[in-house]
């Protein structure tokens, strides 16, 4: 039986202001966990820590400056006592051919998809630890497992996540740190304003359950992986694309 409870857990969410993010921080906080919201949308982050309570704080964070992650790791120490779960959530996706695709916008995909992760797991190592081990999701994308062509730098980005997160599993299950990737496929969520209507209406078309995903839909599976109910899962790769990659 499926029993949910996270109960006095400290979650750390990035990219959490908005989309997918705060649907996470929403789907933990109702579980019972004290979360804490990253995010460089401070107006939109406030915001929601404000309507979520005093389970939920909110820190301004690039995710790709390491400092920024000592600052919120000691922060989080100071007001939440440690960390339990991580959830690399933060990210951003361009699709461009590979001819445009600018040496900026292919380091700018690098650094906020693929080095913020790697910044995420070395710095919650420490803590997590500390309370005898925990748990992290980490965000790639069904473009993590496959390629639809125009999305190099996203792409590129996406499969690093996959590699790190089965690199980091290895390493840190002695430890007693599960490590584990989701790979959304169609979402609802801000990110696909980069996409036209007629994109989006074609990948729904292509989905066998013929709906776009919702955020409660990756939260939902989120939440479980972090979960005791999940214990002996780590290292995998959970697909959550109504079909669209089969």
């Amino acid at each position: 039986m499926l029993t949910i409870d996270l109960s006095r857990r400290v979650s750390l969410v990035t990219g959490g202001a908005r989309g997918m993010g705060a649907e996470h921080a929403r789907v933990l906080i109702a579980q019972g966990a004290q979360v804490t919201i990253t995010d460089v949308l401070e107006v939109e982050g406030e915001a929601l820590a404000a309507e979520l309570g005093a389970s939920a704080q909110f820190i301004q964070h690039d995710v790709a400056d390491d400092e920024g992650w000592r600052r919120v790791m000691s922060s989080i120490a100071a007001s939440r006592g440690g960390l339990d779960f991580l959830v690399n959530n933060a990210g951003i996706a361009r699709f461009e051919s590979l001819p445009e695709t600018t040496v900026e916008s292919f380091s700018r995909h690098q650094r906020i998809n693929e080095m913020a992760v790697f910044l995420g797991m070395k710095h919650a190592v420490a803590p997590m630890t500390a309370r005898g081990g925990g748990s992290i999701v980490n965000v790639s994308s069904l473009g993590g497992m496959r390629v639809g062509g125009n999305d190099i730098a996203y792409v590129s980005s996406k499969w690093a996540v996959r590699g790190m997160t089965k690199s980091a599993a290895k390493e840190l299950g002695p430890l007693g740190i599960r490590v584990n990737s989701i790979h959304p496929g169609l979402v609802q969520t801000p990110m696909l304003a980069e996409v036209s209507d007629a994109v989006i209406r074609q990948r729904t078309n292509a989905v066998p359950l013929r709906r776009a995903g919702t955020p409660r839909d990756i939260a939902n599976v989120v939440a479980f992986l972090l979960s005791d109910d999940a214990s002996y899962v780590t290292g995998a790769e959970i697909v959550i694309d109504g079909g669209l990659g089969l």
